[in-house]
């Protein structure tokens, strides 16, 4: 299938969908502590957004077993929630999707869990920020490879590496569409970038190498060399002037903020 366009309508519908996304999101980092078990965090992330007439996005796609995505420590993405409970020190990445209208959003955050080093500290911002800098390249007449350069080059630059084998996507009617957004490649190349696109950029950056490995479950994804890995994730639209986020972190960090069994990021960073 080509690429699917979105009409200024079909956009704004993403937008609700991208929004309830974030909503969903928020009402679980309210709830992330030492001891909860991500099955119970994947429970009520599901039931918040039944309340709000919309389907979770992942739970059945492709067999997929739950509402969100939770992927802890050295764990990249696709993590199965079950009865593990969140620890201390724990990096602990949450992607979610939902559909509603006929039109689906995507967005994944990573949050930590106590204390934790400054290493990881500086992972968690880099990785944010390789997504901030990808967003600003999602601009008409811009090419794909100016988004994944963008990721690239900025991870590597601070000491980490991108995940090769996993790429961002088109999103609208279904949930992944053309074309792959990688996190890594050259300034200039690929398709050009046009408005009506619609995509989710999704930096996953570990700290120690690239390689990583798929579990036996056949859904988790976890660094080769066992290291940490950080995930965030908006979707966004292609506009003349920048990527426009139709996602927000803004909710999810003040939940961050005000749970105080999180680390808090913007009181360290400024």
């Amino acid at each position: 299938m080509d690429i699917q366009y979105k009409s200024n309508e079909e956009i704004e519908l993403i937008r609700e969908s991208s929004l309830l996304v974030s909503e969903t999101l928020t009402t679980v980092a309210k709830h992330i502590k030492p001891g909860v078990t991500t099955q119970y965090l994947d429970s009520l992330a599901e039931e918040f957004i039944h309340s709000k007439n919309a389907i979770p996005g992942f739970k059945g796609y492709g067999g997929f077993p739950s509402s969100l995505c939770i992927s802890i420590n050295e764990e990249v993405v696709h993590g199965i929630p079950g009865k593990r409970e969140v620890k201390d020190g724990d990096l602990v990445s949450i992607d979610c999707g939902v559909l509603i209208n006929q039109y689906y959003g995507d967005s994944a955050f990573t949050f930590a869990v106590g204390e934790i080093s400054p290493e990881l500290q500086k992972l968690m911002r880099v990785t944010k920020e390789c997504l901030n800098f990808a967003i600003d390249n999602a601009k008409v007449g811009k090419r794909l490879g100016d988004i994944s350069h963008a990721v690239q080059e900025h991870a590597e630059k601070n000491g980490f590496s991108v995940v090769r084998d996993l790429v961002g996507h088109g999103i609208g009617k279904s949930l992944h569409e053309k074309p792959e957004v990688p996190n890594f490649g050259k300034r200039g190349s690929g398709v050009q970038l046009k408005e009506g696109l619609v995509i989710a950029i999704e930096p996953m950056i570990n700290l120690g190498r690239k390689q990583i490995k798929q579990l036996a479950d056949g859904w988790t994804i976890r660094t080769a060399d066992r290291k940490p890995s950080a995930h965030y994730e908006h979707t966004v639209a292609v506009r003349e002037d920048g990527g426009e986020r139709m996602s927000t972190f803004e909710n999810i960090e003040k939940a961050v903020e005000e749970n105080e069994n999180l680390y808090k990021p913007t009181l360290v960073n400024g």
